[in-house]
C-alpha cells in the first residue's frame, strides 16, 4: 500500500483563514494530502476571532481537506460543540469524529479509528480536576485508551493536546529553551504513550516546534517519533504545520517495522514519575516518596517481591483473563489480584487503592473471600460501607429516594437524562433484578405498571433498561419517559445502535418471565423493555467492549439531548434535586403502590 500523505498542525487558536491558506498552498505544491490533524487549542482565544471561525462553521468559507481536531476548548467551543452533539447525523458512537461542518470533524473524548488503513488514536481535551464537558479529558477516557493498548496491532499516530512529561529525557540534540523544564507537560500522557507505543506521537500547547529524535519502545519492535508543533501564526515564525507520509503498520513487513534510524535513543519514559493522585487524595503511611502513589494495589506489601520498573502495576490482561500475550511483560502478574477480579472487585481499586467512577462503577470496592464474602468482615457490613445504592450505606443519596417498598425502592436518577428519569432498585444488595424470587418480581411488575400509568397521563411512554454486569454490585433498573409520538422509534434506534457496535439484539416477545428463564448468571446482559411489551436483549461476551452507558446514550440520541448522554454533565445542586423529588412525589403519589 502506498504511503498516505498527512498534514499535522499545532494550536490553531481560531485562525482558520491563515491555516487553510497555508494548507491549500501546501496541498497544491506537494499534495494531494489525505487529511489534516490539529492538536492543541482549536477555538479562538478571544471573541474577536469568532466571526472568522463561524464563517467556516456556517459554510461561507470552505475547508480544503478533511480536518480533525482534539483541542475542544477556547471561546465559543461550548455553544458550537453542543450544537454538534444535537445534530441528528451525529447520533451514535463516533470514534472517527463528530461532523462539525463539511470537512471538519471533532474527535471527542478518546478513541481509535482507521483512516485509509492508518490506525489513529487520540486523547481529546486537557488534564483538569474540573471535569468540564468540553476541553478536558476524564478518567474514563484514559481507561478506554489503556484498554485499546491491549488490542493487537500497532497504532500509527497518537494525538494529544499536552506534551508528555519527560519527553526530552535522553535527547542528545539541542532542546529548545522554552521546553527545558517540565511545566505544561502531562504525566498521564507519558503513561499512555508508553503503553500505546505509537509510531508517531503529535502534541501542541507548548507553542514551540520540536522534532525529537526517534526512541525505541519497550516490548515493541518499532520506534516512536514525537512531534511538538507551534501555534498557527506565532510571532517567532516557528513551524506550525508538518507533513508526514506514513505507510500503515498493518501493511508493513517485520523488517520494515523494526528499522531503527542511527540517531534512535532509549525510551524517555522508563523512569518518568507516574501521574499523581487527584487533589485531595491522601498518602498512606509507609509509602516512600520514590514509590508510585497512583498504582497502589499493595495487599500484604507484595509489590516489593516483583522487580522494578512498572513491576508495581498490575497487568490488566493477566488479571482479567489469567494470561498475557507479551513475551516480556513489565507489569505484575498477580494471581491473588486475578482471583479478586474474578470475584467482582474493581480493577482500579486493586491497582490504585481507590476508584473514582462513583455510582458508574459496577464492581466491588473491598477484597472478597471465596464465595463473595468480604475479606474484611461480614458481607453486609462491607455493603453498608461501600455501596452507593444500599439503603444502609453512608454513601446513599437518600434525598433522591421517592418511595420504599418491601423488596424494591425508587429514586430519581442523579444527573438525569430528563425530568422524572427514575431508578428502581432492589433493597437487597444483588447484582440484577432477573434472578430475585418470584414475590420480588411481582412487586417490580406493580412498580413498572405504576410508572407506565403515570407517564401515560402525560402523553409519554416508559422505557425500562438494565445493564446486568456479571461482576456487578447493586442492580438498578432505569426508567426513562419519552413522548408517545416517538415510541414507535425506540426499537429501531436501539437496533441501529447495536448494528454500529457489531451485534444484533435477540427479541423476546413473551416479556420478563421469558427473559428470567433464559438468563444465565455467568454472563453479562443488556436488555431494554420497549413499548408494546417486547424486550430487546443482548448477551455480552467476556471480551466484548460494551459501553456501560449504552441505554442512556441511545435514548439521548432519540430525544435529541446528546449533550446529556453522560450523567456527570447533568448534575444538579442538592437543593434543586430535593425540589425535583418533591415535584415527582406529588404527581406520582396516586400511582405509587408503596404509598
Amino acid at each position: 500500500m502506498a504511503p498516505l500523505r498527512i498534514l499535522l498542525c499545532g494550536d490553531v487558536l481560531g485562525r482558520l483563514n491563515q491555516l487553510f491558506k497555508r494548507v491549500s498552498s501546501v496541498n497544491k505544491s506537494a499534495g494531494p494530502f489525505d487529511a489534516l490533524f490539529c492538536v492543541g487549542q482549536f477555538f479562538p482565544d478571544s471573541i474577536e476571532g469568532l466571526e472568522e471561525f463561524n464563517g467556516y462553521i456556517e459554510g461561507s468559507s470552505k475547508i480544503p481537506i478533511p480536518t480533525y481536531f482534539i483541542g475542544d476548548y477556547g471561546v465559543g467551543s461550548p455553544k458550537i460543540l453542543s450544537a454538534v452533539l444535537k445534530d441528528p447525523s451525529n447520533q451514535g458512537f463516533k470514534m472517527e469524529g463528530f461532523r462539525v461542518c463539511d470537512n471538519l470533524f471533532w474527535l471527542k473524548g478518546s478513541g481509535k479509528f482507521e483512516l485509509h488503513g492508518l490506525s489513529v488514536a487520540y486523547l481529546s481535551g486537557r488534564r483538569s480536576p474540573t471535569g468540564a464537558q468540553f476541553g478536558t479529558y476524564s478518567q474514563d477516557d484514559v481507561d478506554a485508551l489503556r484498554a485499546l493498548a491491549e488490542d493487537p496491532g500497532t497504532v500509527d499516530i497518537f494525538l494529544t493536546n499536552e506534551w508528555p512529561s519527560g519527553v526530552t529525557n535522553g535527547v542528545t540534540s539541542n532542546v529548545p529553551s522554552e521546553i527545558s523544564d517540565s511545566s505544561g507537560s502531562d504525566p498521564t500522557v507519558s503513561e499512555l504513550v508508553a503503553e500505546i507505543k505509537p509510531r508517531y506521537h503529535v502534541a501542541g500547547t507548548m507553542g514551540v516546534y520540536f522534532d525529537r529524535q526517534p526512541y525505541a519502545n519497550v516490548d515493541a519492535p518499532h520506534v516512536t517519533r514525537f512531534l511538538g508543533l507551534a501555534s498557527v501564526g506565532n510571532k517567532d515564525k516557528q513551524k506550525f504545520i508538518h507533513a508526514i507520509s506514513p505507510t500503515p503498520a498493518s501493511t508493513m513487513s517485520k523488517p520494515e517495522l523494526r528499522a531503527k534510524p542511527p540517531n534512535t535513543t532509549l525510551s524517555p519514559y522508563t523512569n518518568v514519575d507516574k501521574a499523581a493522585p487527584p487533589d485531595g487524595a491522601t498518602k498512606r503511611p509507609g509509602d516512600s516518596t520514590s514509590e508510585s502513589q497512583y498504582w497502589r494495589y499493595d495487599v500484604s506489601q507484595k509489590r516489593q517481591k516483583h522487580g522494578d520498573g512498572n513491576g508495581d502495576r498490575l497487568c490488566f490482561k493477566f488479571v482479567s483473563s489469567g494470561s498475557c500475550p507479551r513475551e516480556k511483560c513489565h507489569f505484575r502478574h498477580d494471581e491473588e489480584a486475578m482471583q479478586q477480579y474474578s470475584r467482582g472487585v474493581c480493577f482500579d481499586f486493586l491497582n490504585k487503592g481507590k476508584c473514582e467512577r462513583g455510582p458508574d462503577c459496577n464492581f466491588k470496592h473491598s477484597l472478597q473471600e471465596e464465595g463473595g464474602r468480604s475479606a474484611s468482615g461480614a458481607a453486609s457490613s462491607n455493603r453498608s460501607r461501600e455501596c452507593w445504592f444500599c439503603l444502609s450505606s453512608p454513601n446513599v443519596e437518600s434525598h433522591l429516594i421517592t418511595s420504599v417498598g418491601e423488596y424494591y425502592y425508587c429514586a430519581l436518577a442523579k444527573g438525569p437524562l430528563l425530568p422524572d428519569h427514575a431508578l428502581i432498585m432492589p433493597i437487597e444488595h444483588t447484582p440484577n433484578t432477573l434472578s430475585l424470587p418470584q414475590e420480588c418480581e411481582k412487586e417490580l411488575e406493580r412498580l413498572q405498571n405504576s410508572f407506565r400509568a403515570y407517564f401515560k397521563k402525560q402523553g409519554k411512554e416508559a422505557i425500562f433498561f438494565e445493564w446486568v454486569f456479571k461482576r456487578g454490585s447493586h442492580a438498578n433498573l432505569q426508567v426513562v419517559p419519552i413522548p408517545s409520538s416517538r415510541a414507535s422509534l425506540v426499537q429501531d434506534i436501539f437496533n441501529l445502535a447495536a448494528e454500529k457496535l457489531g451485534f444484533k439484539f435477540t427479541i423476546i416477545k413473551e416479556g420478563r418471565q421469558a427473559l428470567r428463564t433464559q438468563f444465565d448468571r455467568s454472563c453479562s446482559l443488556f436488555y431494554v423493555e420497549v413499548p408494546g411489551g417486547g424486550i430487546l436483549s443482548h448477551v455480552v461476551e467476556e471480551n466484548e467492549k460494551f459501553p456501560a452507558q449504552f441505554g442512556r446514550e441511545v435514548l439521548a440520541g432519540l430525544l435529541n439531548v446528546a449533550d446529556r448522554a453522560d450523567w456527570r454533565n447533568c448534575k444538579d445542586s442538592k437543593e434543586e434535586e430535593i425540589k425535583m423529588v418533591e415535584r415527582f412525589k406529588s404527581g406520582f403519589q396516586e400511582y405509587d403502590p408503596n404509598q
